[in-house]
């Protein structure tokens, strides 16, 4: 018995320990980091090891930007640019691109938030029927386009920004196709600190769990097709463990951009979690102290939790 519960001592600290050293390099990783406690409890954190699994088997270089020939696939994408612009302008005047009407998109809830708008064509499955209705032109593209698990049109709205962020997920690379920009270096996007500005008709690849933040400084709205693709792996396990990743975890975080349509299991638990988050808004409002209190003790809460049923 005491035998066990020293292996069982020994299992849980090297668990611990692996967790830690992952997450440790996914804060130090590149030129920018999140504060020290936003990172303690970023969604990166709780997937670190397994990001840091990805890194190691990458078969495209770790680094912010990558060149979008790297991933050939998506040429058929930016030649056809203003066919799935044509489409993208229709569904902005038909007032279909929009902020969730309910708090059932995680993505959108915790990094979007402020003057950002999306439609989603497919999230992590099949496209979503409202998708097939309104731009069956730009889904035929993506279902040429496989390694493309994930395409939404977003619209980041004039003189507005997305804050700081790391996305959590390092088993896709994320590219951002131009549609209808500004066309202006005051309409950009850091990666790990490098600006980069849309154009018309340009792609961009860059690895979201890098640190990012956008911003348009312009007077006129921003409409991009943003994809999730598939991230380049060496070896077969690698690959196949990746896409166990994204068809049956990823897969939970869909949600509809109509009433009716499926929502993902980890969306439907967001939207109740999210209540509670409402909550220590109202707290905040009515004293910072107590809720700076209430959230940080939450936080370490739940990593010393976590910590004590791993050890």
């Amino acid at each position: 018995m005491a035998i066990a519960s020293i292996a069982e001592a020994r299992l849980g600290a090297v668990v611990a320990g692996t967790w830690i050293a992952a997450a440790t390099y996914v804060h130090w990783r590149g030129r920018e980091r999140l504060a020290f406690m936003r990172q303690l409890a970023d969604h990166s954190t709780l997937l670190a090891p397994y990001n840091a699994f990805i890194y190691l088997f990458s078969a495209v270089p770790n680094r912010p930007v990558l060149r979008a020939d790297e991933l050939p696939e998506l040429e058929l994408l930016r030649a056809e640019w203003e066919t799935i612009r044509d489409e993208a302008l229709a569904l902005v005047e038909g007032g279909h691109i929009r902020k969730p009407d309910a708090h059932n998109d995680l993505a959108f809830n915790s990094f979007y938030k402020r003057d950002w708008r999306r439609f989603y064509v497919k999230w992590y499955g099949d496209a979503l029927p409202s998708a097939r209705r309104l731009c069956p032109r730009t889904l035929a593209l993506l279902e040429r386009t496989p390694s493309v698990h994930a395409a939404m049109f977003a619209v980041l709205a004039p003189r507005s920004r997305l804050v700081r962020h790391r996305d959590p997920f390092a088993g896709s690379l994320r590219y951002h196709l131009g549609l209808a920009t500004p066309n202006s270096d005051r309409c950009h996007i850091f990666v790990d600190g490098q600006p980069h500005a849309w154009r018309d008709g340009e792609g961009m690849l860059f690895d979201e769990t890098y640190v990012h933040r956008a911003e348009n400084q312009t007077d006129t709205p921003r409409i991009i097709l943003f994809c999730d693709v598939e991230r380049p792996l060496h070896t077969r396990f690698a690959r196949a463990v990746n896409r166990f990743a994204i068809h049956r975890v990823m897969a939970t975080t869909g949600t509809a951009n109509e009433d009716g349509e499926p929502i993902g299991a980890a969306n439907r638990v967001f939207e109740q979690v999210y209540k509670f988050r409402l909550a220590l808004k109202r707290l905040k409002k009515r004293s910072r102290f107590a809720y700076y209190t209430v959230s940080y003790a939450l936080k370490l809460g739940a990593v010393g939790t976590f910590l004590y049923v791993l050890l």
